[in-house]
C-alpha cells in the first residue's frame, strides 16, 4: 500500500503547480474584479444623482429616480423582460437537448465537426445575425412564404414587431449557449448507465427522466444560466424585430442614457438589472453546491 501512496517529493510539485497558476490567475482576476466593482459603484452614484438643465449628469443624492422604478410603466417592461428571458430559455432548452444529445451519443466520429458547424456561425457579429434573421422573419421572408403555402399563415400574419418575433430572435442570438453545456454534459455520461436504465425502466422516455436528465442536469442549469442572463438583458432583438409594445428593460436603459438624457433613472433601472441577475446566479450556485454534496454521499 505504501507503494500506491505519492511521495512526498511528488506531493509538492503538485503544490507548486497549483501555486504558479494561482499567482498566473491573479493578475486578470484583479484586473475584471477592479473594473467590476469600480463601474457598479459608478452606477449607484449615478443612481442617486440628478441632472442639470441640459441633462448631463451630476453627483448628489436625490432618489427620485430610485422611486421612478415602482411606475407601472417600469415595473411591467420589467416583468415583460422576465417573461421573454424565461420563455427563451425554455425554447433554447427543448431545441438543444435533442442536438446536444444526438451529437453526443450518436455523433461518432463526426461530433466534433458538428459542434464546429453548430458553434462558427456564431463568432459572426450579433448585430449582423440578427439584422439576418429580420429579413428571414419579415413579411416576405422564407419563413412565413413557407407558412402561407402550407396553409398555417394568411396574409395578415406577422412575426416581426410582435413578441414572438422577439423571443424568436432570443432564442436564435442564444441558443448556441445552452447546446454547448449540454454537449459537455452529455459527452461524460456513462452510456452504460443508459443501458442500465433501459433494463430496469423498460423504455426510452422513462430512461430519459430517470437517468439522462438527472445525470446531466448540472448541463443543463449552466446552460439556462447563459442564455437567461444575456436574454434579459439585450436590447437588439426587441429593437430589431419588436414594436413600442415589446421592448424590454436594456432598451429602456439605453433609451434613458442616450436619448431622454436621465442617467440617474437609467441608472436605477441598471441596478434593478443587475439585482435581477444577481438573484438568479445565486440560485444557480446554490443549485450547484447542493448537487456537489450529493455527489460526495
Amino acid at each position: 500500500m505504501a507503494l500506491l501512496r505519492p511521495s512526498s517529493r511528488t506531493r509538492r510539485r503538485g503544490a507548486d503547480g497549483d501555486r504558479i497558476w494561482t499567482w498566473l490567475m491573479l493578475p486578470g482576476t484583479l484586473w475584471m474584479t477592479g473594473f467590476l466593482i469600480a463601474s457598479l459603484a459608478l452606477v449607484a452614484v449615478l443612481a442617486v444623482g440628478t441632472t442639470d438643465d441640459l441633462g448631463n449628469p451630476r453627483f448628489g443624492f436625490d432618489l427620485s429616480g430610485v422611486r421612478a422604478l415602482a411606475d407601472p410603466a417600469y415595473t411591467e417592461v420589467l416583468a415583460r423582460s422576465l417573461g421573454y428571458a424565461l420563455l427563451t430559455c425554455a425554447i433554447c432548452l427543448l431545441i438543444a437537448y435533442p442536438v446536444a444529445y444526438t451529437i453526443a451519443l450518436h455523433g461518432g466520429r463526426y461530433k466534433h465537426a458538428l459542434i464546429a458547424a453548430i458553434v462558427v456561425p456564431f463568432f459572426a457579429n450579433y448585430l449582423v445575425r440578427m439584422y439576418g434573421w429580420s429579413v428571414v422573419l419579415s413579411d416576405d421572408g422564407p419563413v412565413l412564404r413557407a407558412l402561407r403555402a402550407v396553409g398555417l399563415a394568411d396574409a395578415n400574419t406577422k412575426i416581426l414587431n410582435t413578441g414572438v418575433g422577439v423571443v424568436a430572435g432570443l432564442v436564435y442570438g442564444f441558443v448556441v449557449f445552452m447546446i454547448i453545456p449540454l454537449y459537455a454534459a452529455l459527452e461524460r455520461l456513462d452510456v452504460s448507465l443508459i443501458e442500465a436504465g433501459r433494463d430496469l425502466y423498460g423504455g426510452p422516455v422513462r430512461t430519459f427522466f430517470f437517468v439522462t436528465l438527472p445525470a446531466t442536469r448540472q448541463g443543463a442549469a449552466a446552460g439556462l444560466v447563459l442564455v437567461f442572463l444575456p436574454s434579459m438583458g439585450d436590447f437588439v432583438s426587441a429593437q430589431l424585430m419588436g414594436g413600442p409594445d415589446q421592448i424590454m428593460i436594456g432598451n429602456l436603459i439605453q433609451d434613458k442614457f442616450f436619448q431622454g438624457q436621465n442617467w440617474p433613472l437609467g441608472s436605477a433601472l441598471t441596478m434593478l438589472l443587475m439585482l435581477v441577475l444577481l438573484v438568479g446566479m445565486l440560485g444557480y450556485l446554490r443549485r450547484t453546491r447542493k448537487d456537489e454534496a450529493e455527489a460526495r454521499r
